[in-house]
């Protein structure tokens, strides 16, 4: 099948071959018959695309600073090579689509296949749309009319927010595609509607819905003519339906309110307000969120939890849904508001349009009829890369489940660098899996990871999932003989760990020797390696304190979901469980973790690990999330026989009192992560052990898992 995507790098729009998406329990799979370009959103992703590097970091301030403070910790080549993959990643676009379903998750009741569906699918063939933003058609409303309920649902949530009630004078500031939706929903709402735009045709088809205009353009002031419109008493509400940089809509918009008059942002504009202005009117300013409550809660869109309707009358979903009744019962015209059609297959010729600034406004696209054998084809789950097979390796055939930043960046160039064959790489929506597919080689790109552990060719497999799916996928693949690698955690409690070590015995017990490899890089990192030979050598107890300057996270970040993320402890302190108990060269005797807690007494993710090794060492894990971004990340010092050595941030090695070692500089950062991937690839095609044995993955795993419970 195909989909529309996007390149961040040049702005370049591309019609790509990707394998059908995966269903989850909670989503549904559709056929798209139609969807609607959105002209403001996707111009300006394309010319955010097209800009130079400084053009790209003068419309984004907010991350520049966040790369400088990279920068000053990682070093400027590890921050570009970020930047660069980040950048590189395909952007799909489109949110406001039509379609049949084919299929839903075992999780969904309220649909079933040959329904057809709004939703905020992209622009692609087949679309997996979870369920809470899907929405049945009436059957009075054509697929084409129905594309459009979702743009329909931005403006209406931005209504809603106004709270406009019959007979209220309402503003709207800018006659694109939501600005003229939100003109007809005001009218059918018993508004009297002042549409204010620069494009003549706009405002005409304003005038056609019942608005009064001000044109813009002609030099008209506008607050006077909403002085005029409102009978001189201000304007009860006003929308920012615009798309500019520019202060002007908001200053306007306070200028023409009355006093406690509402104003809501559902556009974009610039944000300097006068404060005199809002102050002496009382005047409420709201910024709207795109369809809806809902909209960015993973409770809500990823688990399928709706939110209960006599709490939340107006969801996301349910704004749908509205919107749909709207166009069934004829009070909203979506017709005028067509000035293009475009095949799918045509999609380029849409976007040169826009591009060009063509004047333009509804940009449809629409999709051909599939036969039934035409249909079974776009479903495929899995797709060639169009590269030859790789016949002459008889191990380390790999396939890679997971197409983050993380497999990306680290295990593809490393397992490629390292000889492995790259014969399958997939993800859950298959576009990352067909971008990164071709660009590291890999002979398939596909979506079902069923299919990839029953293959026969297949004899190892790399996991680089969202931590709730490791410890399911270990087991299948220990179960199917294969190798596995896994990024940490292993598992998120200690019955899922327990049942990946019974599987592991019994694959052993079958004459199977499957390599388990855990995702635990920084034992690989130059500095470590020569840090482990001058400990190794002395045979003495050490001293360890390591300080993480961890950083906090957003509120409702999907790691600090322990059902999810296994919490931070168990998602990412097991890095530096793993480094001192590697270092001490001794299983680990007894851990003990220290929350702190914060002004309300709450406990916080500031912990301090304290560990105590059966050779008589001892570490400590200062785990902070309070400390200063431009401070290093990672300091580890080790103190042993009156001798000292201090590692920051994997960067610089300074020593006291160990001979032939003063300091060790690399000019980038390197946590040894391609050295990893390298090792894990050897020991395959060379027969040998894992280069972690399998009994220290799992005591690691176990006491992270368990200082985590408390």
């Amino acid at each position: 099948m195909k989909q529309i995507v996007q390149s961040l790098e040049n702005g370049s729009v591309a019609l790509s071959d990707i394998p059908c998406p995966a269903l989850p329990a909670t989503s549904v799979l559709i056929r798209n018959t139609a969807s609607v370009i959105s002209s403001g959103t996707e111009r300006m992703l394309m010319e955010f695309g097209k800009a130079s590097w400084i053009g790209k970091a003068r419309q984004q301030p907010e991350r520049v600073r966040m790369v400088i403070d990279k920068v000053k910790t990682d070093g400027f080549v590890s921050t570009l090579d970020s930047v660069r993959s980040k950048l590189s990643q395909p952007l799909p676009l489109g949110y406001s689509s039509a379609g049949v379903v084919l299929a839903v998750g075992s999780a969904v009741s309220e649909f079933r296949a040959g329904d057809r569906v709004c939703s905020n699918g992209a622009h692609a063939e087949i679309v997996a749309v979870p369920k809470n933003l899907c929405a049945r058609i009436p059957d009075e409303v054509g697929d084409e009319a129905a594309a459009f309920a979702v743009l329909a649902s931005i403006a209406l949530e931005g209504i809603r927010l106004a709270s406009p009630s019959l007979g209220e004078t309402v503003a709207v500031c800018g006659l694109g595609l939501i600005g003229l939706l939100a003109v007809q929903i005001l009218r059918a709402n018993g508004c009297r509607v002042l549409g204010l735009d620069f494009v003549k045709h706009r405002l005409e088809l304003a005038e056609q819905f019942g608005a009064s205009t001000v044109d813009l353009s002609s030099g008209e002031d506008p607050v006077r003519a909403a002085g005029r419109f409102s009978r001189e008493q201000g304007i009860d509400a006003v929308l920012i339906t615009a798309a500019t940089k520019s202060n002007q809509p908001v200053q306007q918009a306070a200028a023409m309110s009355r006093k406690r008059g509402r104003i809501v942002l559902v556009g974009v504009a610039g944000l300097e307000l006068s404060r005199d202005a809002f102050y002496k009117k009382e005047l409420s300013f709201q910024v709207s969120c795109s369809y809806g409550p809902g909209r960015y809660d993973p409770v809500y869109e990823a688990s399928g939890q709706d939110y209960p309707l006599p709490y939340v009358r107006w969801t996301a979903q349910r704004n749908f849904s509205a919107v749909l009744d709207l166009l069934a019962a004829n009070h909203l015209n979506v017709a005028p508001l067509i000035s293009h059609r475009f095949s799918f297959e045509g999609a380029n010729d849409a976007y040169q349009l826009i591009e060009k600034g063509a004047p333009h406004l509804g940009i449809v696209l629409r999709y051909s009829e599939q036969s039934e054998l035409t249909n079974a084809s776009l479903r495929r789950r899995t797709i060639s890369l169009d590269l030859p097979k790789q016949d002459g390796r008889a191990a380390a055939r790999v396939a890679l489940i997971g197409a983050g930043a993380y497999a990306s960046k680290v295990l593809m160039p490393s397992f490629s660098q390292a000889g492995a064959s790259l014969d399958l790489i997939l993800s859950m929506g298959g576009l990352s899996a067909a971008h990164w597919g071709r660009k590291h080689r890999f002979r398939r790109a596909g979506t079902d990871v069923e299919a990839a552990l029953a293959d026969p060719e297949i004899d190892t497999v790399a996991i680089a999932t969202p931590h709730d799916s490791h410890a399911s996928l270990v087991k299948k693949a220990l179960a199917a003989g294969k190798n596995v690698f896994v990024e940490k955690p292993l598992a998120l409690s200690i019955t899922d760990l327990q049942e990946i070590e019974d599987q592991y015995e019994a694959t052993v017990g079958r004459g199977v020797q499957p390599r388990l490899m855990i995702g635990f890089n920084r034992r690989f990192a130059p500095h470590i390696v020569r840090m482990k030979t001058l400990l190794d050598a002395v045979q003495q107890p050490k001293t360890m304190v390591y300080t993480v300057n961890a950083g906090s996270l957003a509120e409702g970040h999907w790691t600090q979901d322990l059902s999810i993320g296994g919490g931070r402890i168990v998602g990412e302190a097991c890095h530096f469980i793993d480094l001192l108990r590697f270092l001490a060269g001794a299983p680990i005797r007894s851990i003990q973790g220290l929350r702190t807690e914060d002004s309300n007494g709450r406990p916080s993710e500031t912990l301090t690990l304290s560990m105590v090794f059966q050779d008589g060492s001892a570490g400590t894990v200062h785990y902070i999330t309070s400390g200063h971004k431009a401070f290093p990340k990672e300091r580890l010092e080790v103190f042993c026989m009156g001798r000292v050595m201090q590692l920051d941030n994997f960067r610089t090695l300074h020593a006291w009192g160990w001979p032939g070692l003063n300091r060790m500089k690399l000019w980038r950062q390197d946590k040894g992560a391609v050295a990893m991937g390298a090792a894990f690839i050897n020991c395959v095609l060379q027969g040998e052990p894992s280069p972690i044995a399998a009994a220290e993955i799992f005591e690691v795993s176990r006491h992270a898992i368990e200082v985590a419970k408390g």
